[in-house]
């Protein structure tokens, strides 16, 4: 059985304690790290209202009416989001653990996304949990890496986000098992498809995503990619990997916007912002650290300052004065969007750029002005806070 096989807990991360990232940022930057770990800590409240069982992890928790403190309810259920709760709070005591999962593990709560993962169809979901076995629990799940070598090889398309999680997966793995197969494809698929802007597309082969998508990468598509291909930089010694990494790395925060926004859509044939809303938070306080720092730590670029004025978006925006935070609500809203009906502004400028790069239709921040919190959060978004800040020596340890 799969749940005999699982080290336990206490051999996932039972090195000598180690400074996270958040104390390894510069001392100018004390308040952020401040406010991160104060939002760190509120992650952990969020997540305990967001699991029914501690092993299952609701797709998102929707707000009750428009302000802080109505309260919110669980929609729906989300293995890859239970997944990256089971990362990020591996690095968490085992006590902090059992007061977030009704007395669960970390690894408990992995044994059932694995055991799920392995009957998955969802290649996401697949490339997550063989990261996590791997990573967090130190095991190699054969069957995992089977249905990630055949959705790599397969004749159709492969989306940039899985690809990127199984490049990953197999750098965790390496020492476990044979996976030497899958972290072959991923790579090839990642390096010959990144575009002379440095920037990825949402699919591969590009065509695949349509007409007036193809030439599109959203947010995630560059992130994930940066870290995969920074860790294999690292681990390999691969200065082509690495160089990748960095000019990715270097487009997006070339992009920023001026009060530290990552935009949402990008334009891969000549590095430009397609759409820029909604602007998420977890990008923000999540998932640009969590490739950036990567890139860092692997003897990449250094973009702490991008990081840093990132986070500090979450705080301090142009678009709205509502807080973003919801301390009554366990919650950190999930995105800044524009007041339009759902997705015209995205859709519109993902045909006007395909006509023509760098094409906007004039007026559209006037006429859909950025205005508008989503008031709903997903587990996924506090699996990966507390991943990005918490986490210790993972890059160097792949040496």
């Amino acid at each position: 059985m799969l749940h005999d096989q699982i080290a336990p807990p206490q051999t996932a991360h039972n090195s000598p304690p180690e400074p996270d990232r958040l104390a390894a940022l510069d001392g100018q930057h004390s308040a952020t790290v401040t406010r991160l770990r104060e939002m760190c800590q509120l992650a952990l409240t969020g997540l305990q209202r967001m699991t029914p069982d501690g092993l299952r992890f609701s797709n998102t928790m929707r707000g009750i009416g428009a302000v802080n403190g109505g309260g919110t309810h669980p929609e729906g259920d989300n293995l890859r989001y239970a997944i990256i709760v089971a990362q990020g709070l591996a690095w968490s005591p085992q006590a902090v653990q059992r007061q977030v999962l009704q007395n669960h593990t970390a690894i408990d709560l992995l044994r059932t996304c694995i055991d799920r993962a392995k009957s998955s169809s969802d290649p996401g979901a697949i490339a997550l949990a063989a990261w996590a076995a791997a990573e967090t629990a130190g095991l190699y799940v054969p069957e995992l890496f089977e249905h990630l070598e055949a959705y790599l090889e397969g004749k159709n398309a492969v989306q940039t986000v899985p690809c990127a999680w199984a490049l990953t997966a197999a750098i965790a793995a390496r020492q476990l098992g044979p996976c030497g197969r899958v972290q072959h494809l991923a790579s090839r698929l990642l390096l010959s498809a990144q575009s002379p802007s440095g920037l990825f597309g949402h699919t591969m082969p590009a065509a695949a995503a349509g007409f007036a998508r193809g030439h599109i990468g959203c947010f995630a598509d560059q992130v994930y990619p940066i870290q995969a291909l920074a860790r294999l930089g690292y681990a390999n010694t691969d200065p082509l990997a690495l160089k990748a990494a960095n000019a990715c790395a270097a487009r997006i925060v070339a992009l920023q916007g001026p009060a530290g926004q990552f935009w949402w859509h990008y334009d891969t044939r000549d590095g430009c912002v397609v759409e820029g809303y909604p602007v998420y938070s977890v990008h923000q306080h999540a998932m640009a650290p969590l490739a950036l720092l990567d890139l860092y730590e692997a003897g990449g670029t250094d973009h702490r300052d991008a990081v840093v004025k990132g986070v500090h978006w979450i705080d301090q925006r142009p678009e709205t004065t509502e807080p973003m935070v919801s301390t009554e609500d366990a919650v950190i809203w999930r995105k800044v969007g524009r007041q339009e009906p759902p997705k015209l502004v995205r859709s519109l400028s993902a045909v006007t750029t395909f006509v023509r790069a760098g094409w906007h239709l004039p007026g559209l921040d006037t006429a859909f002005r950025p205005a508008k919190i989503d008031r709903e959060c997903r587990p996924y978004e506090f699996g990966w806070m507390l991943y990005a800040w918490h986490a210790r020596g993972v890059v160097q340890a792949l040496r």
